[in-house]
């Protein structure tokens, strides 16, 4: 599949269009998109008519369900057995920390038909699962949106495990009726996961944006896995089912890109939480609120922010000694507006006070905060977000975090220290910068899978520095403009497949050693954050 940024052209022409004119679109809310499509899609009878192929599918196609003239709703109520529910399998596992990671851990997963009472055992050895837990069902319908794209009905899985000892591995499996992951025959599908420890300690946790379906998004799972981190950073557009990501009439949305997305990432997911953010891919029109439907069916996230059902996306944790702040870019975006605004400044207002609490808590040495759009980069797709800069890096500043991660560029590319949007310390390569000082450095890890982008000048990286004195870029304006910039931060660019890896190290010296690695496990960048 081949990314494009807004404006960069037609999708080809193979695929269906059902979307919404791009002269509407352009002025439109994501909530104004939903409620065009749910009306368009009733007036046209498009369900109606695609019915005979949608259930011709049914039969032999994964997860195609029935057509009906529906608007696409999230519920939460169980679901009835549809098939006997030994021959369904469980897949698509991913886990995610609670508000509190020493205690609590949420388990995910799909089935690809409806069971009776799903469920997850767990306990502290893999043979004694003895403690069960009823799971909820988040049934996900999206309409059949032409001959090609037929109705699905998705199936997830939720269980909350509260109460959890920390520092404690645990030995989990999920099921239903037919399938008790206790069987014998069933025992490879139990996986394991570790609880934040009680007190600080090293560790190491891993992060980039821009994942999607495909080979090297599945090389860089594998590779982070050899990592051992702890947790995981997904910094936005998570697979791409919506390959066009602005809400235009290009919009060929299809549901079952997630299947494979869930299933490529289970290797890892089922092990290591996948924390998550919300890009401009994951805005998906077919889904109430806010285009985050579908978000709220597929993931549990910690549920700390000011809206965590209009914006799930938005919260924080903490595990050892850093604190970790997700933020939903979509709302301060000036390129792409379709959720411009939507929570009326409350999560900006959040950000500042949570920012706040956790610079003031005992026990927190670093502030990471990672969203979608960037606030500096240099790409020719892409490049700043003016709008992340003008709500948010003053609050930065003013709360000394210690390092920014971006996605929405398909590259990897890094920033010296920045105060007050200028270079207040260089910081080459292998180098190291007091946060609390010298500035904050910001990195887009955007290369996580899909197609990459360009920089206007060539790369600069470990082993291949190319130290440019200014590079000439611009950043989006509040009127969708492309402002001139010639800036100076531009430290580290890499065109290729990669992704973070940072070691921390509490002590009477703090510090958090940042790597950025190649696909094929070639280091590409590092450099070292104190305070």
């Amino acid at each position: 599949m081949t990314a494009l940024s807004p404006g960069s052209g037609p999708q080809p022409s193979h695929l269906p269009r059902v979307g919404i004119p791009e002269r509407l679109a352009a002025r439109m809310s994501m909530p104004e998109q939903h409620e065009y499509l749910r009306t368009k899609l009733t007036r046209r009878g498009l369900l109606r008519t695609s019915a005979a192929t949608a259930g011709a599918m049914a039969g032999s196609g994964l997860l195609a369900g029935s057509a009906q003239a529906v608007s696409p709703t999230l519920l939460t109520s169980g679901a009835a057995a549809t098939v006997d529910g030994s021959l369904v399998a469980p897949f698509g596992r991913h886990l995610s920390f609670g508000a509190d990671p020493k205690t609590q851990m949420r388990v995910a997963w799909q089935v690809p038909f409806a069971v009776k009472r799903p469920y997850l055992r767990v306990g502290l050895k893999p043979w004694d699962l003895g403690r069960k837990i009823e799971a909820e069902v988040r049934d996900l319908h999206t309409p059949a949106l032409s001959s090609k794209l037929p109705a699905v009905d998705q199936y997830y899985l939720h269980a909350a495990l509260d109460g959890l000892r920390p520092g404690t591995t645990y030995y989990y499996g999920v099921g239903h009726d037919g399938f008790d992951p206790a069987d014998p025959r069933h025992f490879g599908t139990v996986g394991t996961f570790r609880t934040a420890p009680a007190r600080a300690q090293k560790f190491v946790f891993t992060a980039f944006g821009d994942q999607g379906v495909s080979y090297h998004a599945l090389a860089n799972d594998q590779l982070i896995l050899g990592q051992d981190p702890s947790f995981h950073l997904h910094a936005g557009d998570i697979c791409y089912a919506d390959p066009d990501g602005s809400g235009t009439d290009h919009d060929t949305y299809d549901a079952r890109v997630w299947d494979q997305f869930l299933a490529q990432t289970e290797s890892v997911a089922k092990s290591v939480p996948w924390m998550v953010t919300t890009g401009n891919h994951d805005m998906e029109a077919w889904y109430s609120p806010n285009g985050y439907g579908g978000q709220n069916a597929r993931w549990t996230l910690p549920g700390t922010g000011p809206d965590a059902k209009n914006a799930p996306g938005v919260y924080s944790f903490t595990y050892s000694n850093v604190a970790v702040v997700a933020l939903d870019a979509n709302d301060v975006s000036y390129e792409i507006p379709a959720n411009q605004g939507y929570t009326d400044g409350k999560q900006t207002r959040w950000l500042d006070r949570r920012l706040g609490e956790l610079r003031a808590k005992d026990g927190i040495d670093f502030i990471v905060v990672f969203f979608h759009h960037c606030a500096f980069s240099t790409t020719n797709s892409h490049a700043s977000d003016g709008g992340v800069r003008d709500a948010w890096l003053p609050l930065f500043e003013k709360h000394q975090v210690d390092l920014v991660v971006n996605g929405h560029n398909h590259v990897y590319e890094r920033t010296d220290a920045i105060k007050g949007g200028r270079v207040a310390k260089k910081v080459p390569i292998g180098e190291r910068v007091d946060s609390s000082r010298e500035g904050i450095v910001y990195v887009t890890a955007g290369g996580a899978g899909r197609a990459l982008y360009d920089f206007p000048v060539p790369d600069s990286y470990e082993g291949h520095v190319k130290d440019l004195d200014e590079v000439k870029t611009y950043h989006w304006t509040k009127d969708r403009t492309k402002a001139v910039d010639t800036v100076e931060w531009s430290r580290v660019r890499y065109t290729g497949f990669s992704f973070l890896a940072v070691e921390v190290e509490p002590g009477h010296r703090p510090r958090m050693k940042v790597t950025a690695l190649a696909e094929s496990g070639e280091r590409v960048d590092h450099f070292e954050v104190t305070r």
